[in-house]
Parts: structure tokens; sequence; C-alpha cells
């Protein structure tokens, strides 16, 4: 029968190339989807994953960095403390005001102070030492390249943000962040802009690079307690990274939506793909019955459908994931945020291949009645 399941296909393609083309743009939108929500939500933590460091020090209870809050200034003396810390860099978080061109109006933007030295943590993997050199200059900034057009601006062109004139002197990629444009400047300029006179001298965090060979989370664990008695709170790059992601997706609504609309994509792709399979086992119920007249059990005939919508569902991934790639390269190219991983793509084909076996369940059902009978009318 296993081979009659293939051989039907073989031969009658064309009847099941609709089901297959129904996996495969079912597959297309739950892995597009995936790709688009991890690449969104990614992004909240882009001040942590293009970071060097390993733990970070913040106001007890921040759940993203944009949510951050002034820490007291003697937490960079109480990190230091430890024997495992090899170094301790602030890190200044501040909204801004972005004034541009008239026929532009105003942009709400986000402020990152950061360490100029060569070799500064924060955006370690974004900026290199020849960026950060720029940024000694007072009243530079550095903006992600595809928001250059969003700002109005070029690169050696001056804007005001906070009330002060900045000057932008670089744009490069990977500094996008998720709810508004990212700015990066000194940590002088920073304080230059930062508009609270009463907070002006503190700053929101601290990146702590450990001594080789240290353990991560025993530091984390030693550094927790005695953050617990001078209001600081201290985490692994990787937790704090994932707090911020999960922050956005799940207490916001925002995942909550990506989540509601891949499970409508996988109703359809079943009542559509469902349609299409018992179209083209309906074609053939002829052949079933004749087949039962022979002795082969029903039970025999539905593992056949069974086995024709495994191979629908397979055919399915390989065209979807074939246009998947065409698309996430042509995404990439225009600077949309998408990121996709092993696990990502596992459970999408899953979830397609369930499809494809749930369309063929529903199908089987046309031979539950066959009636060799109807072979003489």
């Amino acid at each position: 029968m296993a081979a009659l399941a293939r051989k039907t296909l073989i031969y009658e393609w064309r009847k099941f190339l609709p089901a297959a083309l129904a996996v495969a743009f079912s597959g297309l939108l739950l892995l597009m989807m995936t790709a688009l929500m991890l690449g969104i939500f990614s992004s909240a933590g882009v001040y942590v994953s293009r970071s060097g460091g390993d733990l970070w020090a913040g106001y007890p209870g921040t759940q993203s960095v944009e949510l951050g809050r002034p820490i007291p200034r003697d937490t960079e003396m109480w990190l230091r403390m430890d024997p495992a810390v090899a170094q301790v860099e602030p890190f200044q978080w501040l909204d801004g005001d972005w004034r541009g061109p008239v026929e532009r109006g105003g942009v709400s933007v986000f402020v990152s102070g950061i360490s100029p030295d060569a070799d500064g943590m924060m955006f370690a993997h974004v900026l290199g030492a020849r960026e950060r050199a720029l940024l000694v200059e007072p009243g530079s900034v550095i903006v992600d390249a595809a928001d250059v057009d969003k700002l109005g601006v070029g690169i050696g062109d001056t804007a005001t943000l906070n009330g002060r004139h900045v000057k932008i002197i670089a744009a490069v990629p990977g500094l996008r962040a998720l709810g508004g444009v990212n700015i990066v400047t000194s940590l002088a300029t920073a304080h230059w802009l930062n508009t609270d006179a009463a907070d002006r001298d503190k700053v929101a965090y601290y990146i702590v690079r450990l001594q080789p060979g240290a353990d991560v989370e025993a530091a984390r664990d030693r550094l927790t307690l005695l953050g617990a008695a001078h209001r600081f709170a201290v985490w692994t790059s990787e937790r704090f990274a994932y707090n911020a992601a999960s922050y956005w997706m799940f207490e916001t609504g925002a995942g909550l939506g990506f989540v509601f609309l891949a499970v409508i994509v996988l109703v359809v792709g079943v009542v559509i793909t469902s349609q299409t399979l018992f179209a083209a086992v309906a074609s053939a119920v002829r052949e079933y019955a004749m087949l039962n007249a022979l002795g082969a059990g029903l039970s025999a005939l539905r593992r056949v459908i069974l086995e024709q919508a495994f191979w629908v569902g397979m055919v399915g991934v390989a065209i979807g994931s074939a246009l998947s790639i065409a698309i996430m390269l042509l995404a990439a190219g225009q600077d949309v945020p998408i990121v996709f991983n092993a696990l990502a793509a596992v459970s999408c084909a899953v979830l397609v291949m369930s499809i494809a076996l749930i369309s063929g369940l529903l199908a089987a059902g046309v031979i539950n009645h066959l009636e060799p009978a109807n072979l003489l009318r």
C-alpha cells in the first residue's frame, strides 16, 4: 500500500499539486511570521545582544532596557569590589526629542551614552575603535544606517536633541531598537543632553566583564545579595536580553497578536488543504471501491490516504522553505528585522506537517461509506 500511495502521487501529481501549494503557503506564512516576531522582539534586547560583558546591573525590577531608572552612584564601587570582576562600564539611557528639518517635525528617540574607549563593552559588536574615537568630540552622535532617512539628516549634518545641537558623525547598521530610534553618543555628551538636573550624574546601568574563567552564575549571585542592600539588581547578559524580549512579547500584548494570527493561519491551512485533498480522494473513489472489492480493508486504504497527505506535506515544506529563504534574503537587504533559528524551523515544520496530516485524516472520511456495488453502475 505504501508503494501505491507514492505511485498515485507521481502519476496523478496534478490532482495533489494544489494541496501541496496550500501546505507550502501555509508554511511560508508561519515561517515569515515567526521570523518577523523573533526579529522584532529580539531588537528589544539589542542593547545587550550587541554588547560585550557578562553581567548587567540596574534598577531592581527592570524588565526591559528602556524601562531603566538611575541607580546610586556608588554602584560601580560595589561592583568593582568583587574579586571576579575585571571591568565595569557605565551605560546611560535617556529619552530624547529629536528635531531635524522643519518638514520632518520631531522624532522621539532613545539616547545611549557609552564609553568611547577602544575597549568599551557597550555596542562592542557594532562599533569599532574608529567609530568610538569619533564620539570623543562633544555633541557627536552615531545613528543606525536604516534610520537616517527617518531622522531627515545625513552624515555631517546637525540637528537638535533635547534642545542641544548635535552632529551626526557616522551611521552604522545594527543599532536599531524596538520602539524608537537609537542615538548613540559618549557618556559626557549624554550627561550634557540629560534634562533632569537631579539625575545628571547618575546612570541607568553598569556592564560588568568578569575575569577569564570566572563563574558567571556565582558572581551574579554574590552581587545580587550585595545589590539588595544597596538598591541595585544584577542579571546575566543572556537573562536580561531574554527579559526584554519577553516583556515586549507578552506584557505589551503584541506577542499575543502574533500567536492569534498563527492560529488563524493554522486553521485556514487545514481547511484549504483538507478540501483540496478531499477533492483528490473523491476523484479516485471508484478506484478505492475496486480495491475494497478486491479485499483491501478500509484501514489499509486510510493509510494510503494518510501517506499521500504525508508526502504532500513534505513537498509543501520543501517548497515553503525555498520561498522563505528567498524572501528572507530579500528582507535582509531591506533592513527588515528577521531572526530565525533551528528551534523555530523545526517547530514550523512540525506545524506544517500537522496541517497536512490533519487534512489527510479529514479527507479519509470520503471512503468511510465505500460501496463496491457502485462499480456496476
